[in-house]
Protein backbone atom coordinates (compact mmCIF):
# COMPACT_ATOMS: atom_id res chain seq x y z
CA UNK A 1 0.00 0.00 0.00
CA UNK A 2 2.78 2.40 0.40
CA UNK A 3 4.75 1.77 -2.20
CA UNK A 4 1.72 2.33 -4.65
CA UNK A 5 0.91 5.52 -2.74
CA UNK A 6 4.45 6.20 -3.36
CA UNK A 7 4.38 6.02 -6.70
CA UNK A 8 0.66 7.83 -7.45
CA UNK A 9 2.63 10.74 -5.35
CA UNK A 10 5.11 10.47 -7.86
CA UNK A 11 3.21 10.67 -10.94
CA UNK A 12 1.08 13.38 -9.69
CA UNK A 13 4.18 15.38 -9.02
CA UNK A 14 6.07 14.59 -11.85
CA UNK A 15 3.00 15.39 -14.06
CA UNK A 16 2.71 19.37 -12.08
CA UNK A 17 6.04 20.12 -12.87
CA UNK A 18 5.44 18.91 -17.09
CA UNK A 19 2.40 20.89 -16.61
CA UNK A 20 4.60 23.88 -14.96
CA UNK A 21 7.02 23.22 -18.04
CA UNK A 22 4.75 23.53 -20.52
CA UNK A 23 2.56 26.59 -19.07
CA UNK A 24 5.73 28.79 -17.73
CA UNK A 25 5.20 32.47 -17.82
CA UNK A 26 8.28 32.70 -19.41
CA UNK A 27 8.07 31.10 -22.78
CA UNK A 28 10.55 30.81 -25.29
CA UNK A 29 11.08 33.10 -27.83
CA UNK A 30 10.82 32.67 -31.70
CA UNK A 31 14.60 32.07 -32.80
CA UNK A 32 16.29 33.09 -29.52
CA UNK A 33 16.00 32.70 -26.07
CA UNK A 34 14.75 35.15 -23.78
CA UNK A 35 15.24 36.72 -20.87
CA UNK A 36 14.42 34.26 -17.84
CA UNK A 37 13.66 31.33 -20.05
CA UNK A 38 13.11 28.44 -18.25
CA UNK A 39 12.29 26.06 -21.18
CA UNK A 40 13.19 24.69 -25.02
CA UNK A 41 13.79 27.59 -27.77
CA UNK A 42 10.07 26.64 -30.38
CA UNK A 43 11.09 24.22 -32.73
CA UNK A 44 11.22 25.06 -36.16
CA UNK A 45 11.69 21.71 -37.73
CA UNK A 46 10.41 18.33 -37.19
CA UNK A 47 13.41 16.70 -36.08
CA UNK A 48 13.11 19.60 -32.84
CA UNK A 49 9.88 18.93 -32.68
CA UNK A 50 11.07 14.90 -31.87
CA UNK A 51 13.89 15.85 -29.61
CA UNK A 52 11.24 18.34 -27.31
CA UNK A 53 9.25 15.45 -27.36
CA UNK A 54 12.03 13.12 -26.25
CA UNK A 55 13.06 15.20 -23.77
CA UNK A 56 9.69 15.92 -21.96
CA UNK A 57 8.91 12.03 -21.86
CA UNK A 58 12.50 11.25 -20.65
CA UNK A 59 11.88 13.93 -17.57
CA UNK A 60 8.64 13.39 -16.43
CA UNK A 61 10.44 9.43 -15.68
CA UNK A 62 13.34 11.11 -14.25
CA UNK A 63 11.14 13.65 -12.21
CA UNK A 64 8.94 10.42 -10.93
CA UNK A 65 11.61 8.55 -9.86
CA UNK A 66 13.72 11.50 -8.17
CA UNK A 67 9.91 11.76 -6.12
CA UNK A 68 9.32 8.46 -5.26
CA UNK A 69 13.09 7.37 -3.80
CA UNK A 70 13.21 10.85 -2.05
CA UNK A 71 9.11 9.92 -0.70
CA UNK A 72 10.20 6.23 -0.61
CA UNK A 73 13.57 7.36 1.52
CA UNK A 74 10.96 10.03 4.17
CA UNK A 75 8.64 6.92 4.68
CA UNK A 76 11.74 4.76 5.43
CA UNK A 77 13.29 7.13 8.10
CA UNK A 78 10.32 7.91 9.88
CA UNK A 79 8.17 3.87 9.79
CA UNK A 80 12.26 2.67 10.71
CA UNK A 81 13.34 5.16 13.17
CA UNK A 82 14.63 3.70 16.42
CA UNK A 83 12.16 5.14 18.63
CA UNK A 84 9.82 3.02 16.43
CA UNK A 85 11.55 -0.01 16.10
CA UNK A 86 13.91 -0.79 19.47
CA UNK A 87 14.39 -4.32 17.92
CA UNK A 88 15.38 -3.72 14.29
CA UNK A 89 14.66 -6.40 11.54
CA UNK A 90 16.82 -9.06 10.87
CA UNK A 91 14.93 -9.65 7.27
CA UNK A 92 18.05 -9.58 4.40
CA UNK A 93 15.94 -11.44 1.32
CA UNK A 94 13.31 -10.72 -0.79
CA UNK A 95 12.56 -12.00 -4.09
CA UNK A 96 9.69 -10.31 -4.83
CA UNK A 97 11.19 -6.80 -4.25
CA UNK A 98 14.97 -7.78 -6.00
CA UNK A 99 13.44 -9.28 -9.04
CA UNK A 100 10.83 -6.20 -8.88
CA UNK A 101 14.17 -3.22 -8.85
CA UNK A 102 15.79 -5.66 -11.65
CA UNK A 103 13.01 -5.84 -14.55
CA UNK A 104 11.23 -2.09 -13.44
CA UNK A 105 14.71 -0.19 -14.27
CA UNK A 106 14.84 -2.73 -17.72
CA UNK A 107 11.09 -1.57 -18.91
CA UNK A 108 12.14 1.97 -18.16
CA UNK A 109 15.28 1.70 -20.60
CA UNK A 110 13.89 -0.27 -23.13
CA UNK A 111 10.59 2.33 -22.79
CA UNK A 112 13.40 5.52 -23.06
CA UNK A 113 15.61 3.55 -25.70
CA UNK A 114 12.71 3.00 -28.27
CA UNK A 115 12.39 7.05 -28.94
CA UNK A 116 15.85 7.47 -28.73
CA UNK A 117 16.89 4.92 -31.66
CA UNK A 118 13.90 6.35 -33.42
CA UNK A 119 15.37 10.03 -33.52
CA UNK A 120 18.77 9.00 -33.94
CA UNK A 121 17.58 7.40 -36.59
CA UNK A 122 15.77 10.22 -38.31
CA UNK A 123 18.72 12.52 -37.60
CA UNK A 124 21.11 10.20 -39.64
CA UNK A 125 18.78 9.81 -42.70
CA UNK A 126 19.47 12.12 -44.85
CA UNK A 127 16.83 13.14 -47.23
CA UNK A 128 17.23 14.53 -50.71
CA UNK A 129 18.73 17.63 -51.10
CA UNK A 130 16.63 20.76 -52.03
CA UNK A 131 19.65 23.10 -51.87
CA UNK A 132 22.84 22.64 -50.08
CA UNK A 133 25.07 24.75 -48.09
CA UNK A 134 28.55 25.00 -47.09
CA UNK A 135 29.64 26.46 -43.91
CA UNK A 136 33.11 26.76 -42.54
CA UNK A 137 34.56 27.77 -39.05
CA UNK A 138 36.92 30.13 -38.78
CA UNK A 139 38.73 32.26 -35.77
CA UNK A 140 36.39 33.88 -35.36
CA UNK A 141 33.57 34.23 -37.68
CA UNK A 142 31.03 31.64 -40.02
CA UNK A 143 31.60 31.92 -43.60
CA UNK A 144 28.83 30.10 -45.97
CA UNK A 145 28.32 29.28 -49.35
CA UNK A 146 25.90 27.94 -52.01
CA UNK A 147 27.78 25.93 -54.26
CA UNK A 148 24.37 24.60 -56.52
CA UNK A 149 23.49 28.64 -56.93
CA UNK A 150 27.15 29.90 -57.79
CA UNK A 151 26.82 32.03 -54.63
CA UNK A 152 30.62 32.33 -53.22
CA UNK A 153 31.63 32.06 -50.18
CA UNK A 154 30.63 35.26 -48.10
CA UNK A 155 31.33 35.88 -43.97
CA UNK A 156 29.03 36.03 -41.22
CA UNK A 157 30.72 38.34 -38.50
CA UNK A 158 28.54 39.83 -35.12
CA UNK A 159 26.84 42.94 -35.47
CA UNK A 160 28.25 44.80 -32.50
CA UNK A 161 26.25 46.53 -29.29
CA UNK A 162 25.41 50.27 -30.87
CA UNK A 163 24.29 48.28 -34.17
CA UNK A 164 22.15 45.43 -32.77
CA UNK A 165 20.47 48.38 -30.64
CA UNK A 166 20.02 51.09 -33.52
CA UNK A 167 17.96 47.84 -35.28
CA UNK A 168 16.48 47.36 -31.70
CA UNK A 169 15.18 50.98 -31.68
CA UNK A 170 14.20 51.20 -35.63
CA UNK A 171 11.24 48.14 -34.40
CA UNK A 172 13.72 45.00 -36.26
CA UNK A 173 14.43 41.78 -33.98
CA UNK A 174 18.35 41.55 -33.63
CA UNK A 175 19.07 40.45 -30.73
CA UNK A 176 22.42 41.26 -28.73
CA UNK A 177 25.84 38.45 -29.26
CA UNK A 178 23.64 36.90 -31.93
CA UNK A 179 22.56 39.01 -35.02
CA UNK A 180 24.76 39.46 -38.13
CA UNK A 181 25.81 41.79 -40.81
CA UNK A 182 25.41 38.56 -43.58
CA UNK A 183 22.52 36.04 -42.58
CA UNK A 184 21.81 32.72 -44.40
CA UNK A 185 18.82 32.18 -45.84
CA UNK A 186 17.00 29.44 -46.56
CA UNK A 187 13.57 28.41 -48.27
CA UNK A 188 10.63 27.22 -46.09
CA UNK A 189 9.64 23.84 -45.96
CA UNK A 190 12.37 22.65 -48.18
CA UNK A 191 15.07 19.99 -47.32
CA UNK A 192 18.50 21.96 -46.05
CA UNK A 193 22.00 20.28 -46.34
CA UNK A 194 24.46 21.90 -44.28
CA UNK A 195 28.29 20.50 -45.12
CA UNK A 196 30.85 21.79 -42.42
CA UNK A 197 34.29 21.80 -41.96
CA UNK A 198 36.92 24.50 -40.66
CA UNK A 199 40.05 26.15 -41.75
CA UNK A 200 41.99 25.96 -38.07
CA UNK A 201 40.74 24.59 -35.27
CA UNK A 202 37.29 22.59 -33.75
CA UNK A 203 34.20 24.65 -34.05
CA UNK A 204 30.65 23.59 -33.88
CA UNK A 205 27.63 24.96 -36.26
CA UNK A 206 24.30 25.02 -33.55
CA UNK A 207 20.94 26.59 -34.33
CA UNK A 208 19.00 24.96 -31.38
CA UNK A 209 15.61 25.43 -33.06
CA UNK A 210 16.52 23.02 -36.10
CA UNK A 211 17.77 21.05 -33.17
CA UNK A 212 21.56 21.20 -35.51
CA UNK A 213 24.18 20.62 -33.86
CA UNK A 214 27.32 19.36 -35.56
CA UNK A 215 31.59 19.46 -35.14
CA UNK A 216 33.21 21.59 -37.59
CA UNK A 217 36.78 19.31 -37.73
CA UNK A 218 39.95 20.63 -40.22
CA UNK A 219 40.42 18.46 -42.87
CA UNK A 220 36.92 16.84 -42.67
CA UNK A 221 33.71 17.69 -43.85
CA UNK A 222 30.71 16.87 -41.76
CA UNK A 223 27.09 17.12 -41.93
CA UNK A 224 23.65 18.15 -41.03
CA UNK A 225 20.13 18.73 -42.45
CA UNK A 226 17.10 20.61 -41.49
CA UNK A 227 13.84 21.72 -43.06
CA UNK A 228 12.56 24.44 -41.78
CA UNK A 229 8.16 24.61 -40.80
CA UNK A 230 8.21 27.90 -39.96
CA UNK A 231 9.27 31.69 -40.85
CA UNK A 232 11.29 33.80 -38.94
CA UNK A 233 15.47 34.12 -38.00
CA UNK A 234 16.75 31.52 -36.16
CA UNK A 235 19.90 32.21 -33.97
CA UNK A 236 22.47 29.86 -32.93
CA UNK A 237 26.48 30.16 -32.01
CA UNK A 238 29.56 28.18 -31.98
CA UNK A 239 29.13 25.34 -29.34
CA UNK A 240 33.02 23.89 -29.32
CA UNK A 241 35.32 26.27 -27.34
CA UNK A 242 37.14 27.46 -29.60
CA UNK A 243 39.88 29.72 -28.25
CA UNK A 244 39.33 33.70 -27.49
CA UNK A 245 36.86 35.02 -29.51
CA UNK A 246 34.36 31.78 -29.11
CA UNK A 247 31.67 33.50 -27.10
CA UNK A 248 31.17 35.66 -30.66
CA UNK A 249 30.58 33.44 -33.61
CA UNK A 250 26.89 33.32 -34.01
CA UNK A 251 25.08 31.53 -36.94
CA UNK A 252 21.65 33.69 -38.11
CA UNK A 253 19.61 31.92 -40.45
CA UNK A 254 16.78 33.58 -42.03
CA UNK A 255 13.86 31.37 -42.95
CA UNK A 256 11.62 32.84 -46.19
CA UNK A 257 8.74 32.08 -49.01
CA UNK A 258 10.00 30.33 -51.97
CA UNK A 259 9.37 33.55 -53.82
CA UNK A 260 11.98 35.74 -51.95
CA UNK A 261 14.55 33.10 -51.55
CA UNK A 262 14.27 33.31 -55.55
CA UNK A 263 15.04 37.06 -55.82
CA UNK A 264 17.40 36.98 -52.50
CA UNK A 265 19.61 34.64 -54.12
CA UNK A 266 19.68 36.52 -57.70
CA UNK A 267 20.67 39.80 -55.46
CA UNK A 268 23.28 37.62 -54.09
CA UNK A 269 24.83 36.38 -57.27
CA UNK A 270 24.81 39.65 -58.82
CA UNK A 271 26.89 41.40 -56.09
CA UNK A 272 24.32 43.93 -55.08
CA UNK A 273 23.99 44.75 -51.44
CA UNK A 274 21.73 47.03 -51.48
CA UNK A 275 19.09 44.40 -53.37
CA UNK A 276 19.79 42.09 -51.18
CA UNK A 277 19.16 43.96 -48.21
CA UNK A 278 15.87 45.50 -49.90
CA UNK A 279 14.77 41.66 -50.30
CA UNK A 280 15.15 40.81 -46.88
CA UNK A 281 13.83 43.95 -45.42
CA UNK A 282 10.43 43.77 -47.74
CA UNK A 283 9.91 39.79 -46.51
CA UNK A 284 10.64 40.90 -42.45
CA UNK A 285 7.99 43.87 -42.92
CA UNK A 286 5.49 41.17 -44.92
CA UNK A 287 6.24 38.46 -42.40
CA UNK A 288 5.76 41.04 -39.55
CA UNK A 289 2.53 42.21 -40.98
CA UNK A 290 0.95 38.69 -41.27
CA UNK A 291 1.72 38.12 -37.54
CA UNK A 292 -0.06 41.56 -36.40
CA UNK A 293 -2.75 40.51 -38.61
CA UNK A 294 -3.16 36.95 -37.51
CA UNK A 295 -3.09 38.06 -33.74
CA UNK A 296 -5.75 40.37 -34.40
CA UNK A 297 -7.75 37.40 -36.24
CA UNK A 298 -7.54 35.53 -33.16
CA UNK A 299 -8.71 37.65 -30.27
Amino acid sequence: MTIRFCALAAFVMAAVVALLGVFDPVMAAMGHSAPGQMIMQDAATPIAEEIHSFYDFVNIIIIAIAVFVALLMLYVMFRFRESANPVPSVTTHNTLLEVAWTVIPIFILVAIAIPSFKLLHNQYSYPKADLTIKATGNAWFWSHAYPDQGIEEFVSTMLDDATTAQLRAEGKDAPRLLAVDNEVVVPLNKVVHVLITSNDVIHNWTIPAFGSKVDAVPGRVTATWFKATKEGVFYGQCSELCGLNHAFMPIAVRVVKDDVFAQWVEAKKSGDDAKVKAVIGAAEQDLKSRKVADASAAR
